[in-house]
């Protein structure tokens, strides 16, 4: 059979069930599927491909997933460092009724999934404003991106759309979209703080009706859960909980303070957790309790929150992190590197509902993978594909990305964006922004 692409010569790290490691692999694609993965002797033989990308001296593994993000924050980028989550919360809001528009949140997409193409991030799941721009930015660059409308009541909305006409608005975009592969509808609320019961019920209902995955954030950190606690009397997993609004289609983000019903409640109702560790420890949050999620049965996936609060959309730094930071209280075994790698890959997938066609190197996936140089001098010798990726690979090392079989980068160039065009564009958009936006503290 002929293929469209064929990627050899390097060791293929599945991330299947079994963590299969095929030396002097190779994959398969045709149409945007993986049709094979095996030696490359055989494959060679059986698959001849319009393009090739030789992988000797690299690793071969799924693309990357980032289970809860805020792209468009690139425009922000260093402007609400080290303050408590609240804090910056006063000033990002305040910010993004100020500056947000289609057209800031194209450029600063555009510029996220450079980024992210750069860093081996093949999927994100974005939480944002004018999610339309951003999924039109994504498409035009080949990227996969979840995304849908957001659900926020503040007194300012960017968008100016107040709650009641946001639900109609939603219902509208539910309608119309159709079906992509290796996608599905998603639908967004904030969180318990910004959203009532009342609200977060007709919302999760709405999702519902058209079959979306739901993302909020709960229990982010000590001061969310307080405010919630005070506001209703529940905390906002126990509130979700209570309103019969956890599932195994809820996504949720940080779930950093955390009781044990609640971890039993999550792992009772199927409900996915997005660990965002940069984030936590950047805004001082705290650190999830990922080894007592896991051992209850959640679902984890990787994200890397927002590029105001974590700074850069580094999935493998991510990785890294969560591979270290539950080693603090002493148990070197707590997250391992095995199940760091997963987190980001088949883990994020499965968070995201989409574990059938993401998420791993196997016949019948979306072909989303990246090749790793493992020529460095940090990656010698590579005696353990799991420990190389988690504890000494960077973004950098990323040296091509494919996405739906087709290449947005090779040999570390971006093939459909103009990268310096890129920058160039949101350079020039913060210059035209209103000073005192971005000086408010």
């Amino acid at each position: 059979m002929n293929v469209d692409l064929l990627v050899h010569g390097g060791d293929v790290l599945t991330v299947d069930e079994t963590g299969t490691v095929v030396p002097d692999g190779a994959v398969a694609v045709h149409e945007g599927e993986i049709v094979a993965v095996g030696p490359a002797r055989h494959l060679r033989a059986r698959h001849p491909a319009a393009k090739e990308i030789d992988a000797e001296g690299c690793l071969v593994l799924p693309g990357l997933v980032n289970a809860h993000t805020h792209l468009a924050m690139t425009l922000l980028r260093g402007r609400a460092d080290d303050v408590t989550l609240q804090g910056f919360l006063e000033r990002v809001l305040k910010w993004e009724a100020e500056l947000l528009s289609p057209e800031t949140v194209a450029a600063a997409v555009r510029l996220a999934v450079a980024e992210s193409v750069r860093a081996g991030v093949t999927s994100a799941l974005d939480m944002y404003w004018f999610h339309e721009a951003a999924e039109r930015s994504a498409r035009e660059a080949g990227w996969r991106l979840l995304t849908g409308p957001t659900f926020m009541d503040v007194p300012e909305p960017p968008d100016g759309l107040a709650y009641e006409e946001r639900l109609a608005w939603a219902r509208r975009e539910l309608t119309a979209q159709e079906p992509r592969e290796g996608l599905r509808p998603v639908v967004f609320a904030h969180s318990a703080y910004t959203l009532s019961p009342p609200q977060l019920t007709e919302v999760f209902a709405l999702a519902r009706e058209f079959g979306a995955l739901v993302h909020i954030h709960a229990a982010e950190n000590a001061t969310e859960v307080a405010t919630v606690e005070v506001r209703y009397g529940k905390r906002p997993v126990e509130l979700l909980d209570s309103l019969g609004l956890l599932g195994p289609d809820v996504l949720l983000a940080h779930a950093v303070d955390l009781t044990g019903p609640e971890i039993a409640a999550l792992a009772r109702t199927g409900t996915a957790v997005a660990h965002c560790p940069v984030s936590n420890l950047k805004l001082g949050c705290g650190i999830a309790p990922v080894p007592r999620l896991l051992s209850a049965g959640v679902t984890v996936g990787l994200g890397t929150d927002g590029a105001v609060s974590s700074n850069a959309l580094d999935v493998l730094g991510a990785v890294r992190q969560a591979a270290l930071v539950h080693k603090a209280g002493g148990d070197p075994t707590a997250v391992g590197a095995e199940q760091a790698v997963r987190m980001a890959t088949i883990e994020g997938a499965r968070a995201l509902g989409l574990a059938d066609r993401l998420g791993s190197l196997e016949a019948g996936k979306r072909a989303d993978l990246i090749v790793l140089d493992l020529g460095g001098p940090h990656l010698r010798p590579a005696h353990d594909p799991w420990s190389t990726l988690a504890y000494t690979a960077q973004s950098a090392d990323v040296r091509d990305t494919v996405v739906d079989g087709r290449v947005l980068m090779r040999d570390r160039t971006l093939t459909t964006l103009d990268e310096q065009a890129v920058i160039s564009e949101l350079e020039a958009v913060v210059r035209s922004l209103p000073t005192r936006a971005i000086r408010c503290s």
